[in-house]
């Protein structure tokens, strides 16, 4: 799909989780901005597809590299294969992720592990592994989280927890990094219309009816900008960026019971 060495120009950007959602929408963003593009998701063909459009419509150089970042090895095989097909990225997007529903005792292990994986190991590895090159480039790293890491989870514990993490990490690399010419961005979207909700078993959930939706092409535009300016912190949607403060300066655990009430339906289920 790509030429000899087509990624020597001075923008690449590598998006993990590129072929659908808010990833496959910050794909559009960079391509139409001429950014090189490197592609990561566990579809080859979706990825190819995405990337036979992206070629056509903004004539840009495209990579796609099939890899599940559940599997612990996965980060390390594509720093190896980007390292020896000379590709130095000056932005890294790490959008892939998942959730899972239901109480945490009926819940399956494997799935946890895997959430786990994706969310926290594989996002902190790739940041580990593409960090020196970005930052040697003064370029920037965009971390995908959700309004969740500023929240406790009940019923959904595990994935609000793993954004809790993305949203620590990303504050404390930012700060760290601060005056290098390198910024870190973490994009905290709330109820979002994408496939996350299918896989997570949460498409009947009252958020999904809320007026705090927002759509995906706005969120990835909220995050691309964001990453642009250095900030810190991207909320999109006003009305999410209010209920947030809200909720940071109420009772943990007024709070809580607040979001367990979110989850109600599939709590009665289970």
């Amino acid at each position: 799909m790509s030429a000899s060495n087509p990624f020597l120009a001075p923008r690449t950007v590598l998006i993990t989780g590129a072929s659908s959602g808010i990833g496959l929408e910050l794909a559009h963003l960079f391509a139409h901005d001429g950014y090189r593009l490197v592609l990561v998701a566990r579809s080859r063909g979706a990825l190819r597809e995405l990337g036979d459009e992206l070629q056509a419509r903004h004539s840009v150089q495209v990579r796609i590299s099939p890899k599940d970042l559940a599997h612990p090895s996965a980060p390390g095989e594509l720093y190896q294969e980007l390292q020896e097909a000379g590709v130095v990225l000056d932005v890294l997007v790490n959008n892939a992720g998942f959730g899972g529903n239901g109480p945490f005792l009926n819940t399956e292990w494997s799935n946890e592990a895997e959430m786990i994986q994706v969310n926290i190991a594989a996002l902190t590895h790739l940041t580990k592994l593409f960090l020196p090159q970005v930052r040697a480039r003064e370029g920037k790293v965009l971390n995908v989280a959700s309004v969740a890491a500023f929240l406790p989870g009940p019923f959904m514990a595990v994935y609000y927890a793993t954004k809790a993490y993305v949203l620590s990490f990303s504050e404390a690399l930012a700060e760290e990094l601060s005056g290098t010419g390198t910024t870190v961005t973490c994009l905290c979207p709330g109820p979002v219309a994408t496939g996350f909700q299918k896989r997570a078993g949460t498409e009947s959930n009252q958020m999904m009816k809320s007026p705090l939706l927002v759509d995906v092409r706005d969120v990835a535009l909220a995050g691309y900008e964001g990453m642009k300016q250095g900030k810190r912190v991207v909320i999109p949607g006003w009305k999410n960026a209010l209920v947030v403060q809200g909720l940071r300066a109420s009772p943990r655990s007024i709070v809580t019971k607040m979001v367990s009430g979110m989850h109600e339906k599939k709590k009665s289920s289970n």
